[in-house]
């Protein structure tokens, strides 16, 4: 492997250590290969920044299949769901707790952290800015990535933060070395029946034998906007769809009055990926904010990280049943 850059001055340092919203303190590879699950909750957590054991439950989990969202190194709501998705899969008793029988499955040999060199085509096909209004966004060429560290942060499944916490000193330019989290490759199988949790902020995704394949976070609807209800299929997916804003069809945004046709891009409205459903104007789809995933309401529709909504998308056909229930998941009681 190859010697990171040289440190810059400190006021870059610290700088660097802000980007990205709050203050991200200086994290080492080391502290999360060499992290314990089994201390989580029994000690104290990191302060000011991302918790090393945290970050290694949440890798382990997308692993094992039971995605855990944005791997921040934040506990939280959604790394329980990820537990009692990975307890639901391995036909455990499901409660979201971190035991020693969920720790010692999850528990691997394989390294955290790893180093990966900044390519040319990590560079490439960069926006300055997203607009906030859709009648600004619709003039773009693309709603691509505003920064080599945001693209690297969504193909490795990281908070901006985390990545910044590991790579204080980096400018991301090509041919520099930095440390991401290896989160393992997509889930592969046929998936049969989509569940969409409404309760609980989950998608669950079944084989035909009625095994447990995969297991999402998800924004489902809001109270203005709610979700359908009942059984629909999958009509059809869309990769790095362009999206088609009505606001007598759908909602308004802002004083956009016209339909406006947005160009796609990871940071379009729906993400990377629209999985149509055979209900009207309604889908399974990526977003730009990751990290409001299951915090925040969607128009109606099911909101999964772009990463999670692309590894769906790879198990799923059209007529698969996609069934909106409230209360049975994966999720503790």
């Amino acid at each position: 492997m190859s010697s990171m850059k040289t440190a810059l001055p400190m006021s870059l340092l610290a700088l660097a250590f802000s980007v990205g919203g709050a203050a991200a303190r200086e994290l080492r590879p080391e502290e999360i290969n060499t992290a314990s699950i089994a201390s989580i909750g029994t000690e104290k957590s990191r302060p000011g920044g991302p918790d090393p054991a945290i970050v290694r439950l949440q890798v382990l989990l997308d692993r094992g299949g039971s995605s855990p969202g944005v791997i921040d190194g934040l506990s939280g709501e959604n790394v329980d769901k990820a537990v009692a998705g990975f307890e639901a899969m391995n036909k455990l008793p499901v409660d979201g707790r971190l035991d020693p029988e969920v720790a010692s499955r999850l528990e691997g040999n394989a390294p955290i952290v790893e180093s990966y060199v900044v390519s040319a085509e990590d560079a490439a096909g960069l926006v300055d800015k997203i607009p906030e209004d859709y009648g600004e966004k619709a003039k773009m060429q693309s709603l691509g990535y505003t920064s080599v560290a945001e693209k690297l942060s969504e193909r490795f499944h990281m908070g901006i933060d985390l990545v910044h916490a590991l790579n204080p000193a980096s400018q991301f330019a090509p041919g520099d070395t930095v440390w991401v989290v290896n989160p393992g490759p997509p889930k592969e199988g046929k998936v049969k029946r989509i569940e969409a949790d409404r309760k609980t902020g989950q998608v669950l995704a079944y084989a035909a034998d009625g095994s447990l394949l995969a297991v999402y976070p998800a924004t489902i609807g809001s109270e203005d906007n709610p979700a359908p209800s009942g059984k629909h299929k999958v009509k059809g997916v869309a990769r790095m769809p362009v999206y088609r804003y009505d606001p007598k069809r759908n909602f308004k945004q802002g004083k956009n009055n016209k339909v406006l046709t947005i160009p796609k891009g990871p940071n379009g409205p729906v993400g990377t990926v629209w999985i149509d459903l055979t209900e009207p104007t309604y889908g399974i789809h990526g977003t730009p904010e990751p990290k409001l995933i299951d915090k925040v309401g969607s128009h109606g529709c099911v909101r999964l990280t772009n990463w999670d909504v692309e590894e769906l998308a790879g198990m799923v056909k059209p007529g698969v049943m996609v069934d909106f229930v409230k209360g049975r998941s994966a999720a503790p009681k």
